[in-house]
C-alpha cells in the first residue's frame, strides 16, 4: 500500500491560504463586530468635531475636508487590518486627536495655510518613522513598569465612564435603562453585554425620536490632491508639536492599552508602519495615524471576545466601518451624527467598566509602585495640557518621578 505524500502548500486536501481563512473565519465573533463598531462609533463622535474646525480653519473646500475624512479613513484601516493580521493581536489604528487640535490653534491664529499644513504632516509622518523603525520608543516603553502603564490607560479611560453617568440627568429613561442592562448582563448574558446595552440604547432613542436618519447625506467621496509646501517656521513651530502630542497623548497610551491586554507586539514596527501610512496619505489630508489610544480598550479586553486569541477580529472588524468612513465620508459622519449624545456616552462608559476595573487592580495590586500608581492615575484623569502636550503625557512623568524618588530613598537606607 502505497503511502500519501502530502503536497507542498495543501493541508487536508486544501490549499494552505483556503485553510488558514477557515481558521479566521472560526475565530469570528459577533461580539467582535459589536466591540469594533463600538470603537469607531465613539472615536468618530467623540472627536470628529475637532478634525472639522481644524479643516475650516485652514479654509478647506467642502470637497477638501471630505477628502480628509477618506484619507483618515483609508490610513487607518489597511494598517490596523496589515499589523492585526501579520501578529493575530488586536492592533487599532486610529487618527490623533490632539494632533487635530494643535493643528487647529495654528490655523485659527494664522500661522499654517492648507499646503503648509501638508508638508507639516510629511514632517511630523517622517519623525514617527524614525521614532519607531530606530527602536527608540520601544526601548523607552521597556522602562515603563507595568503597574504604571495600568494606571496611564485607567487615568485615560474613566473620564468616559465619568461621562457616562453625568449623562443621567440629560435623558435618564436612556441612560439608566443602557446601565440596568448592563447591570443585568453582567448576570445572565455576559458575552452579550455590550451588544445588548447599544441595542437597547437605539431603541430607546428611536422610540425617543431622537434619530434623525432623514437628514443624512449619501455620496461617495474622492480624494483632493494638495501640494505640499515646506516652511522652517511651521515644520518646528507646528510639525514638532504635533509629532510630540501624537506620540506622547497618542501612541504611548496606546501601547499600554495592548500590554494591558495581555499582549506583547512588535511596538517599532508598529509605531514605523503608521508613520509610513501618514506620509504617503498626508497629501490627500492624513495629518497623523498612530495607535488607538482609547478606543483600543474595546478591541483588547474580554468584551471583544472572552478568548484572547479571538479578539484580533475586534480591530478587523473596525477596519471595515473605517472604509466606510473612507468611501463614504459625508454619509457616514451623518450617520454617526444621527446617535444621541447620551447614547454614546453611556454605551462608551459602560463597555470600558471591566476594563478600567482591571486596569486599576494591576495598578494598585504592588505596594512598591502603589503610590506611583496614583499619582500616575490622577495627574491623567486630570485632563491638563501643558507646553500642547496632554495628561497621558504628565501622569506618566509624575509617576515616574514618584517611583524614582521612592527607589532612591530606598536604596539609600
Amino acid at each position: 500500500m502505497m503511502r500519501k505524500i502530502p503536497l507542498p502548500g495543501v493541508v487536508r486536501g486544501r490549499p494552505v491560504w483556503l485553510a488558514a481563512g477557515a481558521a479566521m473565519l472560526k475565530d469570528f465573533s459577533f461580539s467582535a463586530l459589536v466591540a469594533g463598531f463600538v470603537s469607531v462609533l465613539v472615536g468618530f463622535t467623540s472627536s470628529v468635531a475637532i478634525i472639522f474646525q481644524a479643516t475650516r480653519n485652514l479654509g478647506a473646500t467642502p470637497e477638501q475636508t471630505a477628502s480628509w475624512l477618506w484619507a483618515i479613513g483609508i490610513g487607518m484601516a489597511i494598517p490596523t487590518v496589515a499589523l492585526s493580521l501579520a501578529t493575530r493581536k488586536p492592533i487599532l489604528v486610529a487618527w490623533s486627536t490632539p494632533g487635530a487640535a494643535v493643528i487647529g490653534a495654528a490655523a485659527a491664529a494664522g500661522n499654517l495655510t492648507m499646503p503648509q499644513a501638508i508638508g507639516v504632516f510629511l514632517f511630523s509622518a517622517v519623525l514617527v518613522m524614525i521614532a519607531g523603525f530606530s527602536g527608540g520608543f520601544e526601548r523607552v516603553m521597556k522602562r515603563l513598569p507595568l503597574p504604571l502603564a495600568s494606571a496611564l490607560l485607567a487615568g485615560v479611560l474613566s473620564r468616559f465612564a465619568l461621562d457616562a453617568f453625568t449623562a443621567i440627568p440629560e435623558n435618564p429613561p436612556l441612560v439608566l435603562s443602557m446601565a440596568a442592562a448592563y447591570v443585568a448582563g453582567r448576570r445572565f448574558w455576559p458575552r452579550a453585554n455590550v451588544p445588548v446595552v447599544l441595542v437597547l440604547g437605539v431603541v430607546i432613542a428611536a422610540v425617543q425620536g431622537l434619530l434623525h436618519l432623514e437628514s443624512v447625506p449619501w455620496s461617495v467621496t474622492t480624494p483632493v490632491w494638495t501640494t505640499p509646501e515646506f516652511s522652517l517656521s511651521a515644520l518646528i513651530g507646528v510639525g514638532i508639536p504635533l509629532f510630540i502630542v501624537t506620540m506622547a497623548s497618542q501612541n504611548l497610551p496606546g501601547i499600554a492599552a495592548i500590554r494591558v491586554g495581555g499582549y506583547e507586539a512588535p511596538v517599532s514596527k508598529i509605531i514605523g508602519w503608521t508613520g509610513v501610512s501618514t506620509f504617503l496619505l498626508a497629501p490627500f489630508g492624513a495629518f497623523a495615524l498612530n495607535l488607538a489610544a482609547i478606543t483600543a480598550a474595546f478591541c483588547v479586553g474580554p468584551e471583544a471576545h472572552p478568548d484572547p486569541r479571538r479578539r484580533y477580529w475586534a480591530p478587523l472588524c473596525a477596519a471595515f466601518f473605517y472604509l466606510l468612513i473612507g468611501i463614504f465620508g459625508a454619509t457616514v459622519a451623518g450617520l454617526f451624527a444621527a446617535f444621541p449624545h447620551e447614547l454614546v456616552l453611556a454605551v462608551a462608559g459602560l463597555a470600558l467598566l471591566a476594563t478600567i476595573a482591571n486596569s486599576l487592580a494591576a495598578a494598585l495590586a504592588d505596594e512598591a509602585y502603589r503610590e506611583a500608581s496614583a499619582m500616575t492615575f490622577f495627574v491623567t484623569l486630570s485632563g491638563i495640557t501643558l507646553l500642547g502636550v496632554g495628561s497621558a503625557f504628565w501622569g506618566i512623568a509624575a509617576g515616574g518621578v514618584v517611583l524614582a524618588l521612592r527607589k532612591r530613598a530606598e536604596s539609600a537606607v
